[in-house]
């Protein structure tokens, strides 16, 4: 695999977008919200799953749209601009965000996580465009691994200001990080079509979309995948969503621990990125999500049993191990599926899926938590999420989904 300018411009967004998800989603602003903005127990978690939902219910709305708009105006870098730095503004006003302002909080976070997770969209979907087939699964895995590289730097910079009791600094510093290097992708990254001059997207999103729903059928493969990507994909996102709340609740962990549980779980997320980038293009991806999902099934039973804060890191290295290599590998099965003429709007669907089993999974963690008022039982519900998605992966025939997608000839050609 050769470093070219456009794949290291790809990368960089990687390294830039994970300082929001590991401090704001993760680390920081969750266990913010619940015990600062809201202070009323296990009710913060449950307003904290809300936010969750709402956001992702709103990116599950837009995404099939956004998808298609992006393969028709061939402007994905132009709208993960926008979208880009929508998450920004939105990161950098949490700092106003103190003590009774739920609504706000709630809102500020839901407006940025939309940004957030809809430039996604764009963003996987220019992985084709920059990288050969062969190379999907290595520029994926570095993709994963840099970004956790600039989830650790971002919890790195931000534990000074934690550590002096300036935890709302932390949210305008997030989005200087995230907004000053994704710059690098924006200036080095050149999108390999050029932008149409047609403006109407909306029109021809809807029209793409039927398109796609009348040959779906011929995509069988890439279906199951996708339905199976539905549910483990929920436990990824709650298991990202409340794991500083699982610790700072059950274990009593302080910002900075949590700070220093995470700097621990990035080492590991940033091996599993990097090697099974290249366990994948070995044994493929099927095999290698699979192997991904027994450890995530581990690591819920470890989590539910575990009794000291020693056990809980220890759980936190096996599920960082286990998320590195799920997320690279999910992606460049997607890629492999699709035919390229419609990355777009196929990473749009697959986004779409995602979001809307995103939107059960934190409100069900948030009401188990509440109803039980136990962190434990929370986390054991999502046990069900990673078993459903294994079980119906084992029915995707890999080798068939790939070349069905390299066969495919799009029928406006």
């Amino acid at each position: 695999m050769k470093l070219t300018k456009n794949i290291f411009g790809w990368l960089m967004y990687d390294f830039a977008n994970s300082s929001f998800t590991t401090i704001i989603v993760t680390v920081i602003y969750s266990v913010y919200f619940k015990n600062v903005v809201v202070n009323n127990g296990e009710v913060g978690t449950a307003l904290w799953g809300r936010a969750v939902s709402i956001s992702m219910l709103l990116v599950a709305i837009s995404a099939p749209i956004f998808g298609a708009v992006a393969d028709f105006s061939r402007a994905k870098k132009r709208f993960l601009f926008y979208t880009t730095y929508l998450t920004v503004i939105f990161t950098a006003l949490l700092y106003f965000v103190k003590a009774g302002n739920i609504f706000t909080g709630m809102l500020f976070f839901i407006i940025a996580n939309f940004g957030f997770n809809s430039g996604m969209v764009f963003y996987n979907s220019l992985l084709p465009e920059i990288a050969g087939r062969n190379d999907l699964g290595k520029v994926s895995g570095w993709g994963w691994a840099l970004g956790y590289v600039g989830g650790l730097l971002s919890l790195l910079l931000v534990l000074p200001l934690v550590n002096n009791n300036l935890v709302n600094l932390t949210f305008p510093a997030v989005a200087l990080f995230f907004g000053l290097f994704a710059l690098f992708t924006f200036f080095l990254l050149k999108e390999v079509k050029k932008p149409s001059k047609r403006t109407n997207y909306f029109r021809t999103a809807i029209q793409r979309i039927i398109t796609t729903a009348k040959n779906i059928r011929k995509f069988k493969e890439l279906l199951k995948f996708i339905f199976s990507y539905l549910f483990y994909n929920d436990g990824i996102v709650v298991v990202i969503s409340f794991a500083a709340i699982y610790g700072a609740t059950r274990f009593g962990m302080n910002a900075k621990q949590l700070i220093t549980y995470f700097i621990i779980a990035q080492f590991t997320s940033i091996i599993g990125a990097f090697v099974f980038g290249y366990i994948l293009d070995k044994l493929g991806a099927k095999r290698t999500i699979s192997i991904s999902l027994i450890i995530w099934v581990v690591v819920v039973f470890w989590a539910f049993w575990c009794k000291t804060m020693t056990e809980f890191y220890c759980v936190g290295l096996l599920a960082g191990l286990a998320i590195g290599s799920s997320q690279s590998s999910s992606r460049t099965m997607l890629a492999l599926l699709t035919p390229k003429e419609k990355m777009a709007e196929f990473f749009g669907f697959y986004a779409f899926t995602g979001k809307v089993a995103s939107i059960f999974g934190p409100l069900i963690y948030g009401e188990v938590a509440r109803i039980t008022g136990s962190q434990r039982w929370a986390i054991l519900s999502v046990l069900t999420f990673f078993l459903a998605g294994m079980i119906i992966l084992q029915t995707v025939n890999e080798n068939k989904g790939r070349q069905i997608a390299i066969d495919w000839i799009n029928p406006s050609d």
